[in-house]
């Protein structure tokens, strides 16, 4: 007849591999190494955040000229000078920007461009219009 198994609080002694150590599990009286978790790129501290433009490509997949366009007709939000050579934004404008073109995309207030009309072309006629001239 088998032994019922018994199961310890501590992972490492029901024979399962030990985990990763966190700051929270440290407190409880592990004594192992701790492994910190690299900082994001910008940490929330309560502070207004600003991005520089490297980090604003990749949360706003435009091209730079697309969004200084916009921001010429006020559609997007304003970067603002540091100094003479660094150009930033406001993260929460931002942000908040995004949140607004996600709702106005859902409620179709965001117009797409018209599709070309094929037909009107003059490189790679339609079949038809191919047709027409033989």
């Amino acid at each position: 007849m088998a032994r019922p198994q018994t199961i310890h609080p501590d992972p490492s002694r029901n024979g399962a591999p030990p985990r990763a150590q966190t700051a929270a599990s440290a407190h409880q009286g592990h004594e192992t190494n701790l492994r910190r978790e690299p900082s994001p790129p910008w940490i929330r501290t309560g502070l207004p955040q600003t991005i520089r433009r490297n980090q604003l490509r990749l949360l706003v997949p435009l091209a730079d000229s697309t969004i200084y366009e916009m921001e010429q007709r006020g559609e997007f939000p304003r970067r603002f000078s540091l100094t003479s050579c660094c150009v930033v934004w406001d993260l929460a404008e931002v942000e908040a920007w995004i949140e607004q073109r996600k709702r106005d995309s859902y409620t179709s207030r965001i117009r797409r461009a018209p599709a070309p009309d094929v037909h009107t072309r003059r490189t790679r006629p339609t079949a038809k219009a191919a047709r027409a001239e033989q």
